[in-house]
């Protein structure tokens, strides 16, 4: 079909391989502990996004330079990095209760959300070699639809994935509305804050080759 092969067993990996917690499972649960459901929902689009971007990039065959290449992995390495680590500080330092802030600045407040959940996904180079190395796998090695193929397994793999990051949203934000309602609301943005330093510190440790 489409030049793929092997495709109910590449869903069932695929379903397999989300339910596994990553970085982003993680930066998902804690926005959405921190912020509330539509700060996760917001997270998972944004790093929806920056999956189809990997999705593109291997089906042109770009992220086979950051495989080849030891300066570009590194570079998009230490820049994602320097990102995570850049936001986590920042919500650690915060004072105001992120309860209060989301109420008077709710639309710029999402769309940051956004970016950052984005740039996340986009700027860690493991996400761009697991695509590489996982979507040829169901590839027939006589082809002839060019991309697509990539692109089909990527969206397929995308939106798996979403709907389960969409389940954890709301079983997240359902067993956490209590604690935001009250006192401890004003550290969760530190708490917050810890796992974005925490997934940074992680993503320098990568190499190439590595999941």
């Amino acid at each position: 079909m489409f030049g793929i092969e092997n495709y109910a067993l590449f869903v069932l990996t695929g379903i397999l391989l989300n339910l596994t917690p990553g970085s982003d499972t993680i930066y998902i649960l804690s926005r959405t502990i921190a912020q509330g459901k539509m700060a996760g929902i917001v997270s998972v689009l944004g790093i929806i996004s920056g999956a189809v971007v990997h999705t593109l990039f291997a089906a042109l065959g770009l992220t086979i330079i950051l495989m080849q290449s030891s300066t570009a992995f590194t570079v998009v390495k230490w820049i994602g990095a320097a990102y995570l680590i850049y936001l986590g500080i920042k919500s650690i330092m915060t004072k105001a209760n992120i309860i209060e802030f989301e109420q008077q600045h709710a639309h710029n407040n999402m769309g940051k959300i956004f970016i950052q959940g984005f740039l996340t996904n986009v700027l860690n180079p493991k996400v761009a070699l697991f695509f590489l190395a996982f979507l040829p796998q169901f590839i027939s090695k006589s082809n002839e639809y060019g991309a697509l193929p990539f692109i089909l397994l990527g969206l397929t793999f995308i939106a798996t994935g979403s709907s389960w990051c969409l389940i954890l949203v709301l079983l997240s934000d359902f067993m956490s509305k209590s604690i935001r309602k009250s006192k401890l609301a004003i550290h969760l943005n530190k708490v917050t804050g810890a796992v974005l330093v925490v997934l940074g510190l992680n993503l320098l440790r990568t190499n190439r080759g590595t999941s």
